[in-house]
């Protein structure tokens, strides 16, 4: 690790912030150690940050789509000889095991990158309407592009993709808890040749910059991915100026298992899908809703499933668990599992206290409740962590009933043997996206939340619509 502060990236320049001395220690939960100090940057920076997107702006608005579409192919072939160095970079920064940083985390950068130049060929820029009119798409202007650390670079790349090829300038504020990634993403875009003050990067604190970036004036549109806390202050800090505001936030995910699944695989296809990234997906199904006919045996079956997980160093390779990101995160998991406990619901593996076998690295014991309600904390707040609830269900509107009842709707999951009550639940679930039986998303969907899981979509054209403006002009044709 260098002993040197990381900068920040302002109108194609790396500068140490303007006033500020304050630095972040970010730290390798693996190890406890620090691996990098981030200089903190404060208002002063946000404005030099945000004169410069505004100042490149309208030249960078009137480039060609081609030309955009060029420079972003030049860094998705940036991005794939530093590959390498991306896989490291979140493993060391957030914990990821290797295979999932190298098979799923880093490769949602060049992933997202591919699907938003597919997405802005194919989609229509300008069509007619009426007998002499049209309707043109242009780019909403100067983007603030908040994004987490547990999908480091996805969330990064879902957003910054789509606002370079639409022709928005922007600053991107990444968490200070994963600046390995974002750095080297910011020197990926430096060398794939964008003009200066296009692209931004300002390391610092929701205290030290969130307010100033969400609340400027010359800003015209914020996307956010984070805690749904956070995600209400910044459209408060946005209503003044009427920016646009799209948010990823919060979820509880509900997984609905009917008794003529394949039980085995369904469940333990759950647990494994909650435990993946350590628990830390906004996505992730979290709640295991089970007919009542087969309740035991699901609990059995997960039980024995997280028992069996494994926990490992994130930078070996083999199908094992890192830690969470942060001590203070290990702390919020350990008290929302007391939590349960103190509920009466029953623990049938893990548990609280660190990971057996580890002295050091925030490792969360693999969790599972039976006997939960949906009423239950334990089943209503989003942990973040390893930790998994079963809740019984008597038939399936009571499934539907107890999967709705929520503040969440980003995702949810149906396993059943039957698909047109699959196609039937799906439509009838309160949420952005629904996977059946172990289905996949494609890049190319929309991801994103009803209720207080957010606003707006991410991913393909949805994605890139976001950062639009839509015009008509009357009398454009001749009749």
């Amino acid at each position: 690790m260098s002993n040197s502060p990381l900068k920040s990236y302002i109108n194609g320049a790396w500068v140490l912030p303007a006033t500020s001395t304050a630095t972040v220690d970010a730290v390798n939960p693996a190890t406890e150690e620090v691996c990098a100090i981030v200089a903190v940057c404060g208002r002063d920076d946000v404005e030099l940050a945000v004169t410069a997107a505004r100042a490149a702006f309208d030249g960078y608005a009137a480039t060609t789509l081609e030309h955009r579409i060029a420079l972003v192919e030049k860094l998705i072939n940036i991005f794939e000889r530093r590959y390498g160095e991306m896989v490291t970079a979140i493993s060391t920064e957030m914990g990821a095991p290797y295979d999932l940083s190298h098979d799923a985390q880093a490769e949602s950068g060049p992933g997202h990158l591919r699907a938003t130049v597919k997405a802005v060929r194919e989609m229509a820029w300008d069509y007619d309407v009426g007998t002499d009119g049209i309707v043109t798409h242009e780019p909403i202007g100067v983007c603030v592009l908040i994004t987490p650390w547990n999908w480091p670079i996805n969330q990064i790349v879902c957003k910054v993709g789509p606002a370079l090829i639409t022709g928005c300038t922007m600053v991107l504020k990444p968490s200070e808890m994963a600046p390995l990634s974002a750095q080297l993403f910011a020197e990926m875009v430096e060398e794939a040749g964008f003009p200066k003050g296009v692209f931004n990067m300002i390391h610092g604190t929701g205290a030290s910059v969130g307010d100033a970036l969400t609340s400027h004036p010359e800003v015209d549109m914020i996307s956010f991915t984070g805690s749904t806390r956070a995600g209400v202050q910044i459209a408060k800090n946005a209503a003044d100026t009427v920016k646009r505001v799209a948010q990823e936030l919060g979820g509880k995910s509900a997984n609905i298992v009917f008794a003529d699944s394949d039980l085995e695989a369904a469940v333990t296809r759950g647990v494994l899908h909650c435990f993946g990234n350590t628990g830390q997906s906004c996505n992730a199904p979290t709640r295991m809703l089970v007919e009542q006919s087969v309740y035991d045996e699901a609990v059995a079956i997960a039980a024995r499933v997280a028992k069996a997980a494994k926990l490992g160093d994130p930078m070996e390779k083999g199908p094992h668990y890192g830690p969470v990101v942060s001590k203070a995160h290990y702390d919020k998991i350990q008290g929302l599992i007391q939590v349960g406990i103190d509920e009466d619901a029953q623990v049938v593996a893990g548990g609280t206290g660190r990971a057996d076998g580890f002295d050091r690295g925030y490792y969360v014991k693999p969790t599972v409740f039976a006997g939960v309600h949906n009423k239950m904390r334990i089943a209503q707040e989003e942990v973040f962590g390893p930790v998994l609830v079963l809740i019984p269900f008597k038939d399936e509107a009571d499934a539907i009933a107890i999967a709705n009842d929520s503040p969440y709707g980003l995702y949810a999951y149906v396993q059943t043997g039957d698909l047109d009550r699959a196609r039937r639940v799906s439509r009838l679930m309160r949420a952005g996206g629904v996977s059946i039986n172990g289905t996949s998303q494609d890049y190319m969907a929309p991801f994103g939340g009803y209720k207080q899981s957010g606003n707006g979509r991410e991913y393909g054209e949805f994605g890139v619509r976001d950062f639009l403006e839509i015009k008509s002009i009357s009398g454009f044709r001749v009749p």
